[in-house]
């Protein structure tokens, strides 16, 4: 498995048991080219994301999304952070992400709409890097803002925003970008799995 893998993701990426190198190999680069992408390649990933699962299959996931150098490309960009806005402005596409709040089976609180969203982020963004893409998500973004101009309603959850891109050189991001852009590691497994109770990794050592 490891000799498929690029040496960056080697040095950065130490598996406790064996993953599968498309996994593993994922991270989310900030450097892109600019370069705009092809309708059909970005609507792959939202096919992609359509796939996950879901409680009763309600599909909770919803998508705003705009191509660069068009008008709700600006509606979007105008959203992120200067931090964001620096990196991002190089991206083929942007995405918002939000959920469903609503259990369509019931008409109740959806207790997972947000676990659910996440399952299609996950599966839309392993899609972007089957398709060799940059696909970034973000926090870093106005949410009372997103509802406004984007029209969100209330009855619907802002969650995320992403970039998605053509992967570019990290010598043309900025010096701090710079060394960030490198595949990161992860927590233990013994800091995130715990068995029939709650308790911390630190209680676990005592």
């Amino acid at each position: 498995m490891e000799n498929r893998l690029p040496q960056e993701i080697l040095e950065a990426r130490k598996t406790e048991y064996n993953v599968h190198p498309l996994i593993l190999s994922r991270w989310s680069p900030r450097a892109m080219t600019g370069e705009p992408i092809d309708r059909d390649l970005l609507m792959s990933l939202f096919d992609a994301a359509r796939w996950a699962p879901s409680s009763y299959n309600a599909q909770p996931w919803r998508f705003i999304y705009a191509h660069q150098n068009t008008p709700q490309w600006n509606t979007l960009f105008s959203l992120l952070v200067p931090f964001n806005q620096e990196w991002a402005r190089r991206a083929g596409a942007l995405v918002l992400i939000i959920s469903y709040k609503i259990f369509e089976h019931t008409q109740k609180v959806a207790v997972t709409h947000s676990f659910d969203t996440g399952a299609a982020w996950a599966y839309f963004a392993l899609q972007g890097h089957i398709n060799q893409l940059v696909v970034h998500g973000m926090q870093g973004f106005n949410y009372r803002q997103a509802r406004k101009v984007c029209q969100v309603p209330e009855d619907y959850q802002i969650e995320a925003m992403a970039a998605i891109g053509k992967r570019g050189k990290r010598e043309d991001l900025r010096k701090d970008m710079r060394e960030k852009e490198f595949p990161s590691q992860r927590k233990p497994l013994n800091e995130i799995t715990m068995e029939g109770t709650f308790h911390t990794s630190s209680r676990l050592r005592s």
